[in-house]
């Protein structure tokens, strides 16, 4: 059936537009039937077929796992592998809000389901609420990041560590204020903080309304499930015979430098890398010798690096590296890692750039930062927030030492001045005694505001809070499962992705390559004797281009991978 026959039938449909399965949407409604079957028609040139593709990475990576033991959908005409399929099909094909269905032919995108259309956008809607009021995201999200972990053991011993400040436009709670770093603004904003492997792949993320920084969460919340799920971990009794020897690694900026928080790691047995935040004076440019960076795709990059112990102020012994740029800058990282070369453990740091690409990614292509709803929870009373206070007092403080800063540089510089006319001379005098005396009126006031911020305490409990500094936070639900649903619609893409990489001229073209397909059009021919259906591919812009999908169309149909809900095989060609 062409399109435009499947057009015409879907505009006459009894029900509405797409609407012909009319016995089975019936019995549906009375609660007969859990869920309608599969039932694949030959079609062509259906849109967005292409996202087919992805179908084996995206159960591979868990899509499906579980969701039948956590969650559960009362009878009705879809199934929880609709919605869980449907979700993740829109983010591939950058239908970046629900409500842009609304222009999307229902009946078309039916077909990728062998269904005669998908729910509409308050179906769908209606659907998600069901399955967070159930909890059991968060457990769900939990056991596919230990399974990813164990799955890729390799991507797990060196893990990035990182805060998104997700901005809030919206009028339902008066969030508290972050810097926003990408917009050099403090606007009312909620924290996730993200754990991902070496290339960008995520892990899981934490949510944080009330952001405490990146060393609490750290401590709190990410290591606790680090050390509970990644795999391959030292024993015991290595880790006695090796003193040098850690559990695994982590990665993060200068917002997690604190010698302290290194010490107490290093106990722990966990290695870290980060930038130096005290680096002091720069190193002389004899000590710095090259070294060959060896990247996945074959590529090599020489650096200059320089390494020496030091201490902290803490008296902690830890590894210093720098990195010599063209300029001539250095730039410093610090390692707890006692075993490693230098070349891997700086090429781990400078990795760290995969996170923010990857928090850069996912913001434009699969609208990372869209609130899912607009209802609010309330904040436990026993969370810990910043006393407002001392942050009153605090800010008066900076304001004060700011301004005292630019007074006691204009007191210097008049200070230098030595060749002085005599008529001027009274009045430079007189200049510099009002200044003298400001600078001791405002160091005296500075000195009351701190004695004052001491006697306040920084940290107070939610219900200490007045009311008018109360607020509360956003849902987190239904974020959590559309998060987590991207998560795997990643993942998968970086597998497609890496598959062809081989096959293409420009290797940076893979993604961008494997997102054109998912968007294309294909025809869906189902052989109902053999139980297979063939998704034929149309031609793409080049020979190079039709060999990588070629040789992605036979990886996989080495999968074998079964249409959820069927007992149909799906194949993948290109047409002839």
């Amino acid at each position: 059936m062409t399109r435009s026959e499947r057009s015409q039938q879907d505009a006459l449909a009894p029900m509405g537009m797409g609407t012909t399965n009319v016995l089975d949407r019936v019995c549906a409604s009375f609660g007969f039937i859990h869920g309608v079957s599969a039932e694949f028609n030959h079609c062509l040139d259906v849109e967005n077929a292409g996202v087919l593709l992805a179908l084996p990475a995206l159960v591979s990576n868990g899509l499906l796992r579980h969701i039948d033991t956590l969650f559960s959908l009362p009878s009705g005409y879809y199934t929880l592998q609709h919605i869980f399929l449907l979700v993740s099909f829109l983010a591939l094909c950058r239908i970046k809000t629900f409500e842009r269905l609304r222009f999307c032919t229902p009946g078309e995108w039916g077909k990728l389901f062998g269904l005669d259309r998908i729910p509409e956008v308050k179906t769908l809607r209606t659907k998600i609420h069901l399955l967070v009021d159930q909890k059991k995201v968060a457990e769900w999200s939990s056991i596919l990041s230990k399974e990813w972990m164990e799955t890729n053991p390799e991507d797990a011993g060196v893990l990035y560590i990182d805060g998104h400040v997700r901005v809030y436009h919206g009028h339902q709670t008066k969030l508290p204020r972050h810097y926003v770093a990408r917009q050099k603004l403090c606007l009312r904003a909620t924290v996730d903080y993200w754990v991902n492997a070496m290339g960008g792949n995520p892990f899981f993320r934490i949510n944080k309304a009330v952001d405490p920084g990146l060393i609490q969460v750290l401590r709190n919340e990410i290591i606790p499930i680090l050390q509970r799920d990644i795999p391959n971990q030292p024993t015991e009794k290595e880790l006695e015979q090796n003193p040098y020897l850690h559990r695994f690694t982590m990665v993060f900026d200068r917002e997690g430098y604190s010698p302290d928080f290194l010490l107490e790691q290093k106990k722990e047995r966990i290695a870290i890398i980060t930038y130096h935040k005290f680096a002091g004076p720069d190193w002389s440019t004899d000590e710095f010798l090259p070294y060959t960076y060896e990247h996945s795709d074959g590529n090599t990059t020489e650096v200059l690096l320089a390494e020496r112990g030091t201490y902290l102020s803490n008296k902690l012994w830890v590894r210093e590296i720098r990195k010599l740029t063209q300029s001539g800058h250095q730039i410093s990282m610090i390692a707890t890692d006692y075993i490693s070369d230098l070349r891997p453990i700086s090429r781990e740091l400078f990795a760290r750039w995969s996170q923010e690409n990857f928090f850069k990614y996912m913001r434009e292509n699969y609208n990372l930062d869209r609130v899912i709803e607009n209802s609010t929870e309330d904040i436990p009373d026993t969370t810990k927030v910043v006393n407002p206070h001392y942050r009153d007092l605090d800010n008066k403080v900076r304001k004060m030492n700011a301004q005292l800063g630019r007074k006691n540089k204009k007191f210097g510089a008049l200070n230098l001045l030595t060749d002085i006319e005599p008529e001027k001379v009274q009045k430079f005098e007189q200049e510099k005694a009002e200044l003298q005396q400001d600078i001791e009126f405002m160091q005296e006031s500075v000195n009351k505001l701190k004695e004052e911020r001491k006697g306040v305490k920084k940290h107070i409990m939610f219900k200490e809070l007045s009311e008018d500094n109360k607020f509360k936070q956003l849902s987190t639900e239904s974020k959590h499962l559309i998060d987590t649903i991207k998560m795997i619609a990643y993942r998968a893409e970086t597998s497609l992705a890496s598959t062809i990489k081989p096959y293409l001229n420009d290797k940076e073209d893979a993604r961008l390559m494997i997102q054109k397909i998912c968007v294309s059009n294909a025809d869906i021919v189902p052989d109902k004797d053999k139980k297979i259906i063939k998704i034929r591919l149309h031609h793409q812009a080049s020979k190079s281009q039709d060999k990588a999908i070629e040789k992605l169309c036979y990886e996989l149909n080495e999968t074998e991978i079964i249409f959820p809900g069927s007992d149909m095989k799906l194949c993948y060609e290109i047409l002839d």
